[in-house]
């Protein structure tokens, strides 16, 4: 048994002041004020020292952590992660696997949660394999540009149909109907996102009824709004903006260059707290930062200087969302733990309540990680 005191508690919509949570390696037992609250004799106290205590920080889309790729090494990445408080991870593989190598980094990836190495394993966001090869990093690699042949991706929705909880599409590709109405018979539950596409919205709202419900980097690797001379268009951003079925996932880095912090700022007055989801995508690329683009620390660039993802790991992000939004740590959580556990129905997970999964973090007033608890244990 253990107890956190002296904690400001991040609740869904508020927060409990000299609180204290009681937890076993189960779930969490009690939560509220300290004068409410009898910590059990013998319990191991954490003293919080009167910093924010949330629930664990679940990233639904990142492909790397410290610039190595998560299929690679799965047990050094969870590790890593773990440190920066992501209590939940959905590895994102990516259409610059081949068949071949998609399968692989699918066994080796449950191999490493089996084993006990990768606890932190949620899920896979499947990011293809059919998109847009117009979008994204690492086009040349794309193997996936020619038709979609059920021949080519049965093997692997058959695989990972106990393990993929979101699914990118980009409503354009020819034959991609045939393909959801696949994935969506092996995996009831899967959720879909609108990713690396030029749809119209009309196109993108066709799939809210087949589980669409994610708009993956909202306001990346997007169409044009090119309609007439002078007359703007209207692309899958507008898609996600106007359905209130979608969330939006953010990329947040330092500097802005994902998405512009009034971008930010508005995608955020229209789509509400409740439909957005801070996420890291971080990508393995070693290209030098652009000349003049030195303060883009958390961004990896590929070596044509074109971008290629993030270098940020969900904790930085939702600083960086702060400093760029004005919201507030109560916030964050709800960005990068409630939103993202509701979207996937995750049940007892991304807030914090009596009876939940005690993985929680302790963060100062800027979203820096102090400790953090998973599955009961200080890690």
């Amino acid at each position: 048994m253990k107890a956190i005191v002296n904690a400001n508690v991040i609740m869904r919509d508020y927060v409990i002041p000299d609180g204290v949570i009681v937890f076993d390696e189960e779930k969490i037992i009690k939560v509220g004020k300290a004068k409410d609250i009898i910590i059990p004799s013998g319990a191991e106290i954490i003293d919080a020292e009167n910093e924010y205590v949330g629930p664990g920080l679940i990233d639904i889309h990142t492909h790397a952590a410290d610039n190595k790729w998560i299929f690679e090494e799965p047990e050094y990445t969870s590790e890593y992660m773990l440190k920066h408080g992501i209590t939940g991870v959905l590895p994102a593989l990516y259409y610059n696997l081949n068949k071949a190598q998609y399968l692989k980094a699918i066994d080796d990836i449950i191999s490493a949660y089996k084993k006990g190495g990768f606890n932190n394993f949620v899920g896979f966001y499947m990011e293809g394999p059919y998109l847009n090869p117009k979008f994204g990093c690492d086009r040349e690699k794309n193997t996936w540009k020619g038709a979609i042949d059920k021949a080519d991706y049965d093997e692997m929705v058959e695989k990972v149909k106990d393990y993929a909880k979101v699914w990118c599409i980009s409503p354009e590709r020819e034959g991609i109907d045939g393909f959801v109405k696949d994935v969506k018979a092996t995996i009831p539950n899967i959720v879909f996102a609108v990713a690396h596409s030029e749809a119209t919205p009309q196109q993108v709202e066709n799939f809210i009824p087949e589980g669409l419900k994610i708009g993956t980097h909202h306001t990346n690797a997007t169409g044009t709004l090119f309609k007439y001379s002078e007359c703007r268009g209207v692309c899958v951003d507008e898609a996600v903006n106007y359905n209130d079925e979608i969330y939006a996932e953010l990329i947040c880095d330092k500097v802005g260059m994902h998405v512009d912090p009034y971008m930010l700022r508005l995608v955020r007055k229209i789509k509400g707290d409740n439909r957005i989801i801070l996420i890291s995508d971080q990508f393995v690329s070693d290209g030098p930062i652009p000349k003049g683009y030195e303060e883009c620390d958390d961004i990896h660039f590929d070596w044509s200087g074109e971008i290629a993802g993030s270098g940020l790991t969900l904790d930085i992000a939702c600083r960086n969302f702060m400093f760029h939004t004005g919201c507030s740590v109560c916030d964050c959580f709800k960005f990068a733990s409630y939103n993202p556990a509701k979207v996937l129905g995750l049940r007892g997970r991304g807030y914090i309540a009596e009876g939940n999964k005690p993985d929680l973090v302790v963060v100062d007033r800027f979203f820096k990680v102090k400790k953090v608890i998973f599955n009961g244990q200080v890690v």
